[in-house]
């Protein structure tokens, strides 16, 4: 019965081993992110499904949402709420993509920075394979009044939540989503972020940020959103007003083009996103005119972000014109 007992063990334990082997290994070097020591280009989109009728994410269409994703060369999702389901990242990683996971700051203690419960989260699931990196906050340097009306008090909670994740995981980076280009401030007090997401809206070109990141740091960056909606609150730049699939076509289009003429500094992007989201504007069973974004002006081509218009493809999983474009661009770059 003993000899039964031992091999018990030596069976669970090399179970455990080929597990946490079969879990890759993300560093950075210099401006490149590494997986298992080889540069890894993030060919992503931003991933938040939500039906119609409601506010919560769901994850029931993830077969089929895979599925596209897939079709359209997408390696990484970015999604904004940690995951807690391992069926659901078994079957991302299944589908050859890895995941960043997001934190926010108050989630009412589910998995948030605030109650610190974020680290349970990362010892939970930091030997899954689909994960890539840990991401902080969302474009929190815009909202200095969550923080007590002073944005420091986000960059150390930022700084010191980095540094907890680097203590219980050295395998994954941690980064976070600022809003377009860190300031000096950032940048100064959050020295453990180790790679730097950027939500950058600069029309059909954001190929400025990528000479000024390098003016500024020498670390890894991705913009963590980026790309345009298809709908047109006034005609503009020879777009007509309305429902508009061929202007946010061309808008990611040209927007695709120039991140990935600039992979010496720029690891890639997330673009915002896989579906229209009916429950960001208005009613949750109706796909709704408007919605509001900080720093939104740069959205092209009528500066206006339509909340519920993002999707390249739309909330019945039809594929919009956009869907073609990152297809084929994304398919044609190497990983």
């Amino acid at each position: 019965m003993k000899n039964y007992i031992v091999l018990f063990l030596m069976v669970c334990v090399f179970a455990s081993c080929k597990n946490e082997a079969e879990s890759p290994v993300v560093s950075v070097n210099a401006r490149q992110i590494l997986v298992d020591g080889s540069p890894y280009l993030i060919k992503g989109i931003c991933y938040h499904p939500v039906p119609k009728g409601s506010d919560k994410r769901d994850f029931s269409t993830i077969a089929q949402d895979l599925d596209l994703m897939v079709e359209a060369g997408i390696n990484t999702i970015r999604v904004y709420a940690p995951i807690d389901n391992k069926a659901v990242l078994d079957d991302i990683h299944a589908a050859g993509i890895k995941v960043i996971i997001g934190f926010g700051y108050n989630q009412k203690g589910k998995f948030d920075i605030l109650s610190g419960t974020y680290i349970d989260y990362v010892n939970k699931y930091k030997n899954h394979p689909s994960i890539l990196m840990w991401e902080l906050g969302n474009e929190y340097n815009y909202h200095p009044e969550w923080f007590r009306g002073d944005i420091k008090n986000w960059y150390i909670a930022m700084n010191d939540a980095a540094e907890l994740i680097h203590k219980n995981d050295s395998n994954h980076p941690v980064t976070t989503a600022h809003g377009e280009l860190p300031d000096a401030l950032a940048l100064s007090m959050g020295p453990n972020i180790d790679v730097w997401g950027m939500n950058v809206y600069r029309w059909d070109d954001p190929s400025s940020i990528f000479s000024q990141w390098e003016a500024v740091s020498e670390k890894p960056m991705y913009l963590s959103e980026a790309g345009g909606d298809s709908y047109m609150t006034i005609s503009k730049a020879g777009f007509e007003e309305g429902i508009n699939e061929k202007a946010q076509a061309e808008a990611n289009k040209n927007i695709l083009d120039k991140i990935f003429e600039n992979q010496e500094v720029c690891s890639g992007v997330t673009m915002f996103s896989f579906t229209d989201g009916w429950w960001k504007a208005g009613n949750p069973d109706k796909q709704d005119i408007g919605g509001w974004a900080p720093n939104s002006s740069g959205v092209p081509y009528d500066g206006a972000p339509n909340e519920e218009f993002w999707g390249i493809v739309d909330i019945d999983r039809n594929k919009k014109e956009t869907f073609s474009v990152v297809k084929n661009k994304y398919n044609q770059l190497k990983n």
